[in-house]
């Protein structure tokens, strides 16, 4: 099958690992393939040229999954989004401190992140800021046009607690 048509397929292929496996384990094993691919592209391209290449990749796949998400909960709220942090939470992968839930804004804080240990413990928390939180802006994009997320630290990159802040936009 040529690259095209295998691409139109998969995109086609609804999309499930979130669900079956968890957003935790899908990320460590995309991470533990995604790792050795970059070294390599990496050491005949320029990391700096890999890196932006990857990041830009992983931004249009979790804009898609945005949308595809707001289509299996069954609208766009940010009700919608709240009820889809089940996925990310799965098997203690969050903690979440509440700190506003309304029909114009979802704002908390992640007091811990399995997934930036996972990161770690694997040897390549460099990457996980490109492969998990790059996603964060681009995938409420997707979900919803008119939610802005606002986060001015994350515990991937060394801070205290990540501060995600949502809100809908009047429109």
């Amino acid at each position: 099958m040529e690259s095209k048509q295998v691409e139109k397929k998969c995109k086609n292929m609804p999309d499930r690992l979130n669900e079956t496996i968890g957003v935790l384990t899908r990320r460590e094993v995309e991470a533990r393939l995604v790792a050795p691919l970059v070294e390599a592209l990496a050491t005949e391209f320029g990391r700096d040229k890999v890196l932006r290449v990857i990041r830009n990749a992983v931004v249009e796949i979790a804009r898609r999954q945005g949308h595809d998400l707001g289509l299996a909960m069954g609208g766009n709220s940010l009700r919608h989004f709240r009820d889809s942090l089940v996925h990310w939470t799965r098997d203690d992968a969050l903690s979440i401190e509440l700190i506003e839930e309304s029909g114009q804004a979802f704002a908390f804080n992640v007091t811990r992140c399995r997934y930036a240990e996972m990161y770690r413990d694997v040897g390549i928390p460099l990457l996980g800021p490109i492969l998990s939180c790059s996603r964060d802006f681009a995938l409420i994009e997707g979900f919803n046009p008119r939610i802005r997320l606002t986060r001015t630290q994350t515990l991937m990159e060394g801070a205290s607690f990540c501060d995600f802040r949502y809100r809908l936009e009047a429109g």
